[in-house]
């Protein structure tokens, strides 16, 4: 599988728009939330309609949380709403290294990421508009797919 960081990724998500979140959008994250039993974390639930839930797994340092432009290293596994999986740093036996905020991820992940702190593991779900949208990454993201991370924080430079 593709890494979330590989060129041909890279180029489809440059390509994406990413237009005010479409109502169908929230309803969708909504309903896959419930379907999954996903409950927001307590420590951040969006207030804003944004489209990405985080739900903590294990809380992080709660000091220290990466900024815009700041170098992030994380471990991730990308699924399905199926349960699938489609990449997973993990696997690979290495971090993914990136900056954050600056759209070299999924918008979901340039929301989320800054709200975690050092050392947190959480559960990202990101809606389609927050994802990869109405192209999906084919063959291995469909079109208007809602993503889920198992995400750890690692490392913040």
């Amino acid at each position: 599988m593709c890494p979330i960081s590989c060129p041909e990724i890279e180029k489809t998500k440059s390509s994406i728009d990413y237009p005010d979140q479409d109502p169908r959008s929230a309803r969708i994250l909504g309903e896959n939330l419930r379907d999954n039993s996903i409950v927001p974390s307590p420590i951040f639930a969006p207030s804003n309609s944004m489209g990405v839930v985080i739900e903590t797994l294990i809380p992080g340092d709660g000091r220290s949380f990466p900024q815009k432009g700041d170098r992030v290293t994380m471990h991730y596994v990308g699924t399905l709403n199926d349960g699938s999986k489609f990449d997973s740093s993990r696997d690979r036996g290495h971090p993914f290294v990136t900056e954050i905020g600056i759209g070299k991820v999924i918008k979901g992940w340039d929301e989320a990421v800054p709200q975690l702190s050092l050392g947190q593991k959480a559960r990202l779900v990101a809606s389609a508009d927050y994802a990869y949208g109405s192209r999906g990454f084919p063959p291995v993201i469909p079109p208007n797919s809602t993503l889920t991370f198992e995400v750890e924080l690692l490392k913040i430079n």
